[in-house]
């Protein structure tokens, strides 16, 4: 193969790689702002950070408001707040449910999971519960870049009917947040021995 042609692969190569990626991304954001249609099951809202004196980051309170939405517009039986014990010391599914409590959601609705320490955690620790609780339908809730990759996971964990619910807040940093998506999205797909086990 010449110098030329071998230019010439590469650069074939990288427009491809641009056109795919600004198809995925595309793809990301018109199906995490996609509303969901119908009840389901469990409404599983991710965690997020919780500052040190346990007050809610403005993503998270967003992202629990949503869930409160869609629950009291009946389209989840159930809610679980699924996060990690984060640096700053708090228990991010206590302290999200706390907030669901203190704004009138039954304490026993709701599934409290603090060893979700990334997305793929989340997932398998709501999985676990499948049967013991008869959940076969979920609403995910959190960004709107974070909802492809979550029902992604959700799928391949056997989940039958997935949704997502985009929380209502938009930032600078989801510039940054998207294209990270998009390697996320691959390695929970391909590479999921990549991500630390809880």
């Amino acid at each position: 193969m010449t110098f030329t042609k071998l230019v010439r692969l590469i650069k074939y190569i990288f427009i491809i790689a641009v056109l795919f990626f600004l198809a995925h991304i595309s793809y990301t954001i018109i199906d995490g702002l996609k509303a969901p249609d119908h009840p389901a099951d469990v409404i599983m809202i991710l965690g997020n950070k919780v500052n040190e004196d346990g007050s809610l980051s403005p993503r998270l309170q967003a992202r629990l408001d949503k869930g409160l939405e869609l629950y009291n517009a009946g389209m989840g039986k159930m809610i679980m707040t699924t996060g990690g014990y984060g640096k700053e010391m708090q228990h991010e599914g206590t302290v999200m449910a706390d907030y669901l409590i203190s704004k009138g959601v039954p304490a026993h609705v709701i599934i409290v999971d603090n060893d979700g320490v990334n997305t793929a955690a989340s997932v398998q620790n709501l999985a676990k519960s499948r049967e013991t609780l008869n959940i076969h339908s979920v609403i995910a809730v959190s960004q709107y870049f974070h909802i492809s990759r979550t029902k992604m996971l959700l799928y391949k964990a056997g989940f039958s009917d997935v949704q997502g619910g985009a929380a209502d807040f938009f930032e600078i940093r989801d510039v940054f947040s998207i294209p990270r998506e998009f390697l996320a999205f691959y390695a929970d797909k391909y590479f999921p021995w990549l991500k630390p086990k809880k």
